[in-house]
């Protein structure tokens, strides 16, 4: 069986490809490794076939599509900050990414399209856990692509008949997150900090909980999808729970300071996961204790992520507050 997955060399995208591989399948990957790392592929590279090529530009990455059983959608711009900044590089890498890819496989017969789209669609929910059926209200162009990338997978298997799953990740994290050159994923920040034996920039006073969901856990959810004969169909993928990050911290160790809270972000994010667990059998296995234990045993992948001080995130983060805030300049 014959599986591509695009941003195979990203964070979740390489695990998912290691995956694939011990389940037996020929993996097709299709990354231009601008946030991907060609290091998160290294060990397994030769069981691979690996394209560097960019999905928002045509090319012969196409061709890889043909004979494809299974397509799996992971590469975009996922940094949320930098969106507000570019919004322009979001919607083509996210957008005509995705329109891209459709386009490449309509035709082809896949058994199952899987796209990788984002919670961040909610903005900020009136309800908790937050249902599938929560209005989208997205508050940054990080979130807004993401979405309209869902949109046009779902009108695609409408219109076209490719079967697809769209799954909403909640605050994956795990071994070989982001690490990329703009203020992004807490995690990486925190890791890379660590490191360096700074303070953790808790942004706010650090009550704010998140549905932090291990990227193992995530794989599985992205490997039940695709076996399932269930299509056209939008689910959560969360760990059962939201923690706070002052506990994150707490698991951590370290010392911390605050920085300001960021305008257009939720207290909490927290997946009711009820439809993917009824319908796919999904259950979340990974608490988060168990995770950050697993996170400090591979801490040597953020050596050289950039570290972050409170003066450095003020400045990547000023446009959030001109265009997010409740009083503009």
């Amino acid at each position: 069986m014959k599986a591509v997955v695009t941003g195979g060399a990203g964070f979740i995208g390489s695990h998912l490809v290691e995956r694939l591989i011990s389940d037996g399948f020929d993996v097709v990957v299709i990354d231009n490794l601008s946030t991907g790392h060609a290091e998160n592929i290294e060990t397994f590279k030769s069981r691979i076939t690996f394209e560097n090529a960019d999905i928002s530009e045509g090319g012969s990455w196409i061709d890889h599509f043909k004979g494809a059983n299974y397509v799996f959608h992971l590469a975009a711009l996922a940094d949320i900050v930098p969106s507000i900044q570019n919004p322009r590089k979001y919607f083509k890498s996210n957008v005509n990414g995705t329109f891209n890819v459709l386009e490449a496989i309509r035709g082809v017969n896949v058994n199952k399209f899987v796209y990788s789209a984002s919670s961040s669609c909610y903005g900020i929910p009136s309800i908790y856990p937050t249902p599938e059926s929560e209005a989208i209200n997205p508050m940054f162009p990080y979130a807004l692509t993401k979405y309209i990338g869902e949109n046009l997978v779902m009108h695609w298997s409408k219109v076209y008949g490719i079967p697809s799953i769209s799954l909403r990740f909640f605050n994956v994290y795990g071994p070989r997150s982001r690490t990329s050159g703009t203020y992004g994923a807490m995690f990486g920040v925190f890791l890379a900090q660590k490191l360096a034996n700074k303070p953790y920039t808790i942004v706010g006073d650090g009550s704010q909980k998140r549905d932090f969901t291990f990227v193992t856990d995530v794989v599985e959810a992205i490997v039940c999808a695709a076996g399932s004969n269930i299509e056209s169909k939008i689910y959560n993928v969360g760990s059962g729970s939201a923690v706070s990050v002052n506990r994150v911290v707490e698991l951590l160790e370290g010392n911390k300071v605050y920085i300001p809270k960021r305008p257009g972000e939720p207290d909490t994010t927290f997946a009711d996961i009820a439809r993917i667990s009824n319908d796919l059998g999904w259950r979340p296995k990974i608490r988060i204790e168990l995770g950050i234990d697993t996170l400090l045993k591979n801490i040597n992948y953020w050596k050289k992520a950039p570290v972050w001080e409170p003066e450095s995130i003020k400045e990547a983060t000023k446009d959030w507050f001109l265009y997010l805030g409740k009083n503009k300049k």
